[in-house]
């Protein structure tokens, strides 16, 4: 795995001559932020050696590498997920190459659902914590010390003092945002009512299909992250309706501009 992920980053930086500060991974129907980036270089992931193909509609396959807030960032638009038939390594393969490429700082997005009674379709929740209920872990296997600890700390797996900043943006915006837990599940099935309801008693306040392999392989490689995320629809008793992806997609959408604001001003400040 290790010289893969050489083979990938060296072939980027050829390709670019481009040193990446901060790397983004947008999720489902997020690729919006991709507009507000000075673009310099575009590649297909099927041009990229090693690099899986994203097969979700709403994640549209491309690296797009350029300016942001006055740093230089590299974006997914368009992520893995281990309900697509791919096995952690590689739906966290793109992380370890953007960390091989430079990037000091991981943010994330996705879109979720909201298990906390308290929140709205709409919302954006940034994420403080996480419950890994996934049938593995990207760690699982043999442990590169080039790439981190065998047994990384995970008692910050989000970074505070961005969650901080982040908050005290949203409220110069007047922007609602939530502070609460994600829980990431395999998918690709939503959950059944007894399955939030399991979710939400275990800690969490949202649910989704992503994030948390890519922040346990940022966190192994020593990489700061943040992570927010739409809540799309409502898993909490008496609110439950039947949600298609185009749902999620078009409640994504609409709430993508605030979205896009924080990380936008959050990446210029650090």
């Amino acid at each position: 795995m290790l010289e893969q992920i050489k083979e990938t980053a060296d072939f980027i930086r050829n390709k670019t001559n481009f040193n990446p500060q901060i790397g983004i991974i947008l999720g489902t129907g997020l690729g919006g932020l991709v507009k507000e980036i000075e673009t310099k270089y575009v590649i297909p992931y099927e041009e990229i050696p090693n690099f899986p193909l994203s097969t979700v509609e709403g994640h549209s396959g491309k690296l797009i590498l350029g300016m942001l807030g006055g740093k230089n960032v590299v974006a997914m638009q368009g992520r893995f997920h281990y309900y697509e038939g791919y096995d952690m390594k590689q739906v966290t393969f793109p992380v370890r190459v953007m960390r091989f490429l430079g990037i000091e700082r991981l943010f994330v997005s996705n879109a979720s659902g909201g298990v906390n009674p308290d929140f709205e379709i709409g919302d954006l929740m940034i994420l403080n914590d996480h419950v890994n209920l996934f049938p593995t872990n990207p760690l699982i296997g043999k442990n590169y010390p080039e790439l981190g600890p065998r047994f990384p700390d995970m008692s910050e797996p989000y970074d505070l003092q961005m969650i901080k900043m982040a908050k005290v943006i949203a409220d110069k915006h007047k922007i609602r945002v939530q502070v609460g837990s994600y829980a990431g599940v395999s998918g690709p099935c939503l959950e059944t009512p007894a399955e939030y309801r399991y979710i939400r008693n275990i800690g969490a306040d949202a649910v989704g299909m992503s994030t948390v392999p890519e922040v346990i392989v940022g966190r192994h490689m020593g990489i700061p992250c943040f992570a927010i995320s739409i809540i799309t629809d409502m898993g909490v008793d008496g609110r439950i309706v039947k949600v298609t992806h185009e749902d999620v997609q078009r409640v994504a959408e609409i709430a993508e501009p605030k979205m896009t604001l924080i990380m936008k001003e959050l990446i210029s400040q650090i």
